[in-house]
């Protein structure tokens, strides 16, 4: 029957009494926020990640298609300190010394083909000089006899005559052959001998490419892994990549900066130079300064499959932590403006009925109901421009929603009955 005496009481009251007596136990559980004045800052959260301004891109090496892809055997961890020297990366060197294997093996042979050609060779002109040698002794016999056949008849002369011419030729054409096959000879030396330097630029490029299959760090530092486009994952052992491919990053951690991606709604409010609140999300207990340094001109997909677009935007961090690392996410609060000396109150506290917004002002009767007119905001305050002044004390929910919740309990157990 308590429950019964409840709703009658409530009708007897006025409502200015419902609330300073019967709603004293509503009074303590309802939150209360202050009308304080101050100066409001306009932000837009946005998440991002940390990298360095400058920072030593290790690639891929360039090598010849003969040898194949380039697959990992072996790679430092990510994130791993190390220091000049230090082996980052080795790639898989079977193809590479197979190529090594065929060049030396045709540079063998091409080697003793080379020596066998100057023996041949060799021996040819010595053959050809032989057979010289013979026709010019043979043109010296028949120009004495033609020198001494100035008492032979005039038919015997004639013939020794066409003898001597006869000779002069064969000598001539034998001095002939002996240029043309040195000629042919120095040709067949010099094609093999560009096949032997082809066969050792080869070989070269092989062993070249043999150590370039190792990727050593050029300085000290933190070795960030990055990811490769076609799983989506940080490079590993047994994935293949191609030359000149960015695989490992060697951060300068002097300079960092932080990059957001601002969405198409928000970006035409990002300039050069506003400032930027940075907590990293795995030390949120730490809070930097930064400063929007490049807005990009071009929306990219937020990402792979979205088509939301977004635009990349760069904030240099002013501050040096051992706790800010590239690849850490951070929050980033982005100040876009700010309503000094303002009449402040948290937001939680507005309540809206069409286009009206009221509040629920305490009162030393308890809770009045307040139209006020509001202005900008931000994620906890808004600004009041008129309906309430400094000070005052709001209820930060609705102090009626239990006594009406009841009501309602009430006179359905009152149906029931």
């Amino acid at each position: 029957m308590k429950n019964k005496l409840i709703p009658v009481l409530l009708i007897v009251c006025t409502l200015p009494l419902i609330f300073s007596c019967s709603e004293k136990k509503e009074v303590t559980e309802v939150a209360l926020g202050k009308v304080t004045k101050g100066t409001l800052f306009l932000e837009i959260y946005e998440e991002g990640e940390v990298e360095a301004i400058n920072s030593t891109n290790i690639t891929a090496p360039n090598i010849s298609w003969r040898f194949g892809n380039l697959k990992i055997t072996s790679i430092v961890k990510d994130g791993k300190e190390v220091q000049e020297g230090d082996t980052l990366i080795v790639f898989d060197p079977s193809e590479v010394l197979k190529g090594v294997t065929d060049a030396e093996s045709r540079l063998e042979i091409n080697m003793a083909e080379l020596e066998r050609m100057e023996a041949q060779h060799q021996s040819d002109l010595e053959e050809l000089h032989a057979d010289y040698e013979v026709t010019r002794i043979s043109q010296e016999i028949s120009k004495i006899r033609f020198e001494s056949a100035g008492y032979e008849a005039d038919i015997k002369r004639k013939e020794i005559q066409l003898n001597l011419e006869k000779a002069n030729i064969a000598l001539a054409r034998a001095k002939e052959q002996i240029d043309n096959r040195i000629k042919i000879q120095k040709e067949e030396i010099k094609q093999k001998k560009l096949s032997i330097d082809q066969d050792k630029a080869r070989l070269d490029e092989a062993h070249e490419t043999l150590r370039k299959l190792q990727l050593i760090s050029p300085s000290s530092g933190i070795a960030i892994i990055n990811r490769n486009w076609s799983t989506g994952n940080k490079f590993q052992l047994g994935d293949q990549t191609w030359s000149g491919f960015p695989l490992i990053q060697l951060p300068d951690l002097s300079t960092l900066r932080a990059v957001v991606k601002i969405n198409e709604v928000d970006i035409a409010k990002i300039q050069k130079g506003l400032k930027v609140e940075i907590k990293p999300d795995a030390f949120s207990d730490s809070v930097y300064t930064g400063t929007v340094n490049t807005v990009a001109n071009l929306a990219v997909n937020k990402d792979g499959s979205s088509k939301i677009k977004v635009f990349p935007v760069e904030i240099n961090i002013n501050e040096k932590s051992e706790k800010l690392l590239p690849g850490l996410t951070v929050s980033c609060r982005i100040i876009i403006g700010k309503v000094e000396n303002a009449l402040l109150l948290p937001i939680d506290a507005i309540r809206t009925e069409g286009d009206v917004s009221f509040v629920y002002k305490k009162t030393s009767k308890g809770y009045e109901k307040t139209v006020v007119e509001t202005g900008e905001s931000n994620s906890d305050h808004i600004v009041i421009l008129s309906g309430l002044e400094e000070n005052d004390t709001v209820a930060l929910s609705d102090p009626y929603a239990g006594v009406e919740k009841d009501k309602k309990e009430n006179k359905t157990e009152a149906k029931e009955e």
